[in-house]
């Protein structure tokens, strides 16, 4: 049984990964995370005291981090000194904290990536391959569309789709659409035009679930990890 640490519990991802781990026989809660300033610190959640203290994620396995950058990175450093795994979801890291994330997989193994959706890593790919195939006679445009609480413009969804079309045809992707309106979950189109047609490839996530299932089914990969740097390509054997 893997031995799971929930960072963010109250946060809309937080809520459904606690949720849906609570169900999953191959994971045992071991702690439940939120910010020291976070009324519900102290309470239960699942029948588990909500903490805000990083120690106490001693002896757990593996964390499932969906939070602020800031938070993310203060969390990383408990976790390299607990010897715990991390799956990474949080978004909006600049590339010194990135570098953080790199420097600490020499100690424990991470999944850090921009979305944990199987599907949405269905469409790297098919971006990546289209890319590949239209070449330089397209012109490619990115459209991404979230709820208005989303901080980060555009996605890191949106970032990673526009690195997949650059590793297909070697050209940047300088045109980025981000909406942000109502409570849209996401939304991530890749549009490929010339003179005589259109291609589009599209993912629309219907419910967090699609998240917060690929964040579990991480965690589950890095349970068998010892150190390394890992994304969901890795996780669902697509590379």
């Amino acid at each position: 049984m893997i031995k799971l640490v929930v960072s963010g519990c109250y946060g809309r991802m937080g809520q459904r990964i606690t949720q849906l781990a609570s169900q999953d026989k191959d994971f045992q809660i071991c702690a439940l995370l939120e910010n020291s300033n976070h009324p519900s610190v102290n309470e239960e959640f699942h029948g588990i005291k909500i903490q805000s203290d990083t120690g106490a994620i001693k002896g757990s396995d593996v964390m499932i981090e969906f939070t602020s950058p800031e938070a993310t990175i203060a969390n990383l450093q408990a976790c390299v000194k607990n010897k715990v795994n991390i799956v990474i979801g949080t978004t909006g890291l600049i590339p010194e904290q990135i570098a953080q994330i790199e420097k600490a997989a020499q100690k424990i193994a991470i999944v850090f990536s921009s979305n944990m959706s199987v599907g949405v890593n269905i469409l790297f790919g098919l971006a990546k391959e289209a890319a590949a195939r239209t070449g330089q006679t397209y012109k490619v445009k990115i459209i991404e569309a979230h709820h208005i609480h989303k901080k980060d413009k555009p996605s890191g969804t949106a970032k990673t789709l526009a690195e997949y079309v650059v590793s297909g045809s070697g050209i940047p992707v300088t045109d980025i659409e981000s909406i942000r309106e109502g409570e849209i979950i996401g939304d991530h189109e890749v549009i490929f035009e010339s003179p005589e047609d259109v291609i589009k490839v599209y993912h629309h996530a219907k419910t967090r679930d699609i998240f917060a299932k690929g964040a579990l089914v991480a965690a589950k990969f890095l349970a068998k990890k010892q150190k390394g740097l890992f994304n969901m390509q890795d996780v669902l054997g697509m590379k």
